[in-house]
């Protein structure tokens, strides 16, 4: 019996099994759960939240400011009046509304 040329259908296996499993962990390193994209996508929502805490940083402040001035500690009387015009829609005697 003479051999011909031809490759061994175990290795052929092998090298089909093993380009598939390339394929497959090169497409998880790209798009799975871990992979580039995602990674991508968490940096960009890292930026948003990032800029969300200092808008909400800044208005925690400003809500601690307006408290403080509000205090019985410390109290701001313009501050207390504008309130008082803008939530009870109260004047003082000698103004006049134009609407």
């Amino acid at each position: 019996m003479s051999r011909s040329n031809r490759p061994n259908i175990g290795s052929l296996l092998f090298f089909a099994s093993a380009f598939a499993l390339g394929v497959y962990f090169t497409f998880a390193a790209v798009q799975g759960d871990f992979g580039l994209f995602r990674r991508v996508e968490i940096t960009a929502e890292k930026d948003v939240l990032s800029r969300d805490l200092e808008a909400l940083t800044a208005e925690i402040k400003e809500s601690e400011n307006l408290t403080r001035r509000l205090s019985d500690t410390y109290l701001d009387l313009d501050l207390l009046d504008q309130q008082a015009r803008s939530v009870l829609g109260l004047l003082r005697s000698d103004e006049i509304v134009i609407r």
